[in-house]
């Protein structure tokens, strides 16, 4: 077992600090760096000024710092071929190929392989002219779910309840540009009802870990409303999902899309996440990511028992083996503090109070997601500014832990949605 590693998280968010402060737990782990990182993780890694688009940079430092670790965090630099930029050179990294990541940047390709392995999804139909896409969606009842094909954030999704709705999505994306080259084609899918529900695994080519599994809130609004964000908090576990229930995801959709990957000569080494939905005919697959969650691991990385590093190399390495991996904390919810106008317009540079009260909690972690360092203070710099988590033995005192801290923390114009993990709080 190889000791004393150098290890490189890339990305700048929430997502990235919890990677962080996780891996840094290792006892394995001799020095840690982010790239490029922000204030809150610059507390606890050498932040590096080299933005994740920059694969050459990246694989450059790598070496020069004699990297034994890299490990991706947002989804730009996979679907560039970052992983491909440092295989070439004989470095370790934790992400999927290229390649293997389309199944995140196309949402068509996606559904489309779901379908011909037969995987259980939704119907859906996929166009890249802009009339076809109407005409069908007319002929479609209402509520239709409307998404740009490539990246867009999280913010590509559009649930119409009217046929005026899809129209607009439809328009907005291939007319407007306002998913840029990400909605140039759009997937018209049926609307599922039920609650969803996100599964996060390690996976070596062959094997899957499955980590707890996690309910995120994507809507703005409290009650579920409004547009969709990148995500305004999170909580795990989650009751509906019992054992039986998360092993059944793992035997239809999870493990065969780890096979139907391999079959299309795509393997798959790195963290699936699998975005499902619990309907009346059983479980069905929206979509999957190619990397770990936002905000999903900052719930599930506080939780998750074992070593982090060891997992990682193990995965790299083809040993990861099948099965659930142990939590060490029976629950946990993140509250994510967003700047005021998010996910519209909205102003950065306000200064950040309160951080200071928490440093000593041991049933919270602050996570930051968009804070830079000036001579007043910490200052927002992005929408979701915080994840602000906490921890418990159950689902309420979570809760109760995570809002204590929120009450403790603010800035001009912060916002947050006030009914994150309740009503896992009610089914629990």
């Amino acid at each position: 077992m190889k000791s004393g590693l150098r290890i490189l998280v890339v990305g700048s968010g929430g997502r990235e600090h919890a990677l962080v402060w996780k891996l840094k737990e290792s006892p394995r782990t001799e020095r840690i760096f982010c790239a490029p990182g922000n204030a809150g993780i610059a507390q606890q890694a050498e932040c590096v000024s080299i933005p994740g688009s920059d694969l050459s940079g990246l694989a450059d430092f790598a070496e020069r710092e004699e990297i034994g670790l890299t490990v991706v965090g947002p989804e730009m630099p996979l679907a560039e071929g970052i992983v491909d930029a440092f295989q070439e050179r004989g470095l370790r990294i934790f992400g999927p190929s290229r390649a293997a990541a389309l199944l995140e940047t196309s949402k068509i390709w996606c559904k489309q392989t779901l379908s011909k392995h037969n995987i259980p999804t939704g119907c859906f139909a996929a166009f890249d002219d802009v009339t076809d896409a109407l005409t069908y969606a007319e002929t479609q009842e209402p509520p239709l779910v409307v998404k740009a094909d490539g990246l867009a954030a999280g913010k590509g999704v559009t649930v119409a309840a009217t046929f005026e709705e899809a129209q607009t999505a439809i328009k907005a994306a291939m007319v407007a540009g306002a998913f840029g080259d990400s909605g140039r084609r759009v997937l018209i899918e049926e609307y599922l009802e039920g609650p969803e529900v996100s599964i996060m695994a390690l996976a070596d080519g062959e094997n899957l870990l499955r980590l707890p599994a996690s309910q995120d809130h994507k809507p703005i609004f409290d009650g579920d409303k409004g547009p969709n964000t990148g995500g305004m908090g999170c909580y795990s576990p989650v009751p509906l999902l019992s054992d039986d229930l998360a092993e059944q995801a793992m035997e239809t959709i999870m493990r065969p899309t780890m096979a139907a990957m391999a079959a299309e000569g795509r393997p798959y080494v790195g963290c699936l996440y699998g975005g499902l939905i619990l309907t009346d005919e059983g479980l069905k697959a929206l979509e999957f990511n190619c990397r770990f969650g936002d905000p999903e691991s900052q719930v599930v990385l506080p939780r998750l028992g074992g070593d982090l590093v060891d997992l990682l190399e193990a995965a790299l390495d083809g040993q990861l083996g099948d099965g659930e991996l142990p939590s060490d904390r029976g629950a946990a919810v993140c509250v994510v503090m967003a700047s005021g106008g998010y996910p519209g317009e909205y102003q950065t540079g306000k200064l950040i109070h309160g951080l200071d009260s928490l440093e000593s909690t041991r049933d919270v972690v602050v996570f930051h997601a968009a804070t830079t360092k000036t001579d007043e203070g910490l200052v927002t710099s992005g929408g979701r500014v915080l994840g602000v988590t906490g921890l418990g033995d159950t689902l309420p005192e979570a809760i109760d832990a995570a809002y204590g801290a929120v009450d403790q923390i603010g800035f001009d114009g912060a916002y947050w949605r006030r009914d994150i993990g309740r009503r896992a709080g009610e089914v629990g």
